[in-house]
């Protein structure tokens, strides 16, 4: 029979079915605890920075609000511009998240593979492809998920509602400041922003909430048919 880790291309590596009759011995288990313990950190400073990108969303919302309707005289305008300030802080928060999700997803592997075999079964996990997963993961690192996959679950799970209270919070400026407003024309003659038209703001504002619904929409059904089947590295993540 041939041997099971031949060749110098770690991905060619496999464990043979049933294993190869070795098992975890004491300074095995242990060195695997530490390098859970090591995924768990990781994932936690990771953590920390996705939260300082969305707190940073918050204070700028904050600020605009504070200034738009400081006065009904006050111009909306802060309220498009941190609009815009906030999709850049999704996009550097996106970018972070893939890098969380490598640490995240290791840890939920070994959890899933080792640690729940052990407290079901009352003894050491059976050897498998799990294995392989989490050794080649470790020695060819790469993302889990991709870019959009990853602003789609950012937006799903808190900038869907800071885009909802921005928009809400500049139309109701539109519609009550400086007066109630009165007619669909006023409306329109309210959004305009100096020589841009305000139907032409509507439409800019259509398309870039339109935006992040669909990505939000498209890549949560992706994120379901990828999770049908949990198969190497995209199966982690």
């Amino acid at each position: 029979m041939s041997e099971p880790y031949e060749g110098d291309d770690p991905f060619h590596w496999k464990t043979p079915e049933g294993g190869t009759g070795n098992s975890f011995d004491g300074a095995e288990i242990s060195a695997l605890a530490h390098l859970y313990r090591g995924e768990v950190y990781r994932s936690t400073i990771w953590r920390q920075r996705l939260d300082m990108t969305t707190n940073w969303s918050v204070v700028t919302l904050g600020i605009a609000l504070s200034i738009s309707y400081s006065a009904p005289d006050a111009s909306a305008l802060p309220l498009l511009i941190v609009g815009l300030l906030t999709g850049l802080f999704l996009i550097l928060e996106s970018r972070r998240y893939r890098y969380f999700n490598v640490w995240r997803a290791r840890a939920r592997w070994i959890e899933k593979h080792f640690y729940a075999p052990m407290l079901f079964q009352s003894h050491r996990p059976k050897p498998g492809e799990w294995q392989d997963v989490l050794a080649k993961d470790y020695l060819i690192p790469e993302y889990h998920i991709g870019f959009w996959r990853a602003l789609g679950r950012r937006v799903r799970r808190n900038y869907m509602w800071i885009f909802l209270f921005q928009a809400v919070a500049y139309y109701g400026k539109i519609i009550i400041h400086p007066t109630p407003l009165e007619s669909m024309d006023q409306f329109f003659e309210r959004m305009a922003i100096g020589p841009i038209g305000g139907f032409a703001v509507f439409l800019i504002g259509f398309v870039f909430h339109g935006a992040w619904i669909t990505v939000a929409i498209t890549t949560y059904l992706r994120d379901r048919k990828k999770h049908r089947v949990r198969r190497g590295v995209t199966g982690m993540g």
